[in-house]
């Protein structure tokens, strides 16, 4: 590296870095532009893609009503990091009154998802979402969803997956 003294129309000398000849300004603009490159280029490597015919549908975990089914598209629910799940409801089918102890970005990928807020599901106070909607229900926070239609829904979250039911008698997982 050296420094280069350049006159300026004041009279005042201005010094500059430059490396190789090349001013320092302009090798760290260049740097900041290449950056975000490398990083897209880095990342691909990695990339997994998962048509829609090579999803893998699984029965729902019992910590949630019978009938769902899940597919896990990246990531670990059970496991302390992001995932990226989609639930699939058939008609009729409700959750009860529940809380997690992470957000629950969801996205609605087909059919109708109608949720409301509370310790109850109010179908009059409920909002309905249509495919390419989207809500991030905050953690900690009661809610409940119902699906009149079959319905489709992405969820990507940090793990481990926690839901607690506002009332117990309503956890699935707890009953003999």
């Amino acid at each position: 590296m050296m420094m280069i003294s350049d006159a300026t129309s004041e009279g005042r000398g201005r010094e500059r870095m430059t490396f190789g000849g090349v001013p320092l300004s302009a090798l760290v603009l260049a740097t900041a532009l290449a950056l975000p490159a490398c990083g897209i280029a880095l990342g691909q490597e990695n990339a997994q893609a998962i048509p829609i015919e090579a999803i893998k549908w699984v029965p729902i975990a019992p910590v949630l009503p019978e009938g769902g089914q899940m597919a896990v598209l990246s990531g670990d629910p059970g496991k302390a990091g992001p995932f990226t799940v989609r639930l699939k409801m058939p008609a009729g089918y409700r959750i009860p009154a529940h809380q997690h102890p992470h957000s629950e970005p969801v996205t609605v990928i087909s059919g109708e998802f109608i949720f409301a807020v509370g310790n109850k599901l109010d179908e009059g106070s409920a909002q309905k979402l249509g495919p390419g909607g989207f809500v991030d229900l905050p953690a900690n926070v009661n809610h409940s969803v119902f699906a009149a239609v079959e319905t489709v829904v992405q969820i990507t979250a940090e793990g481990p997956l926690g839901i607690t039911y506002a009332n117990p008698a309503d956890d699935p997982s707890k009953t003999p």
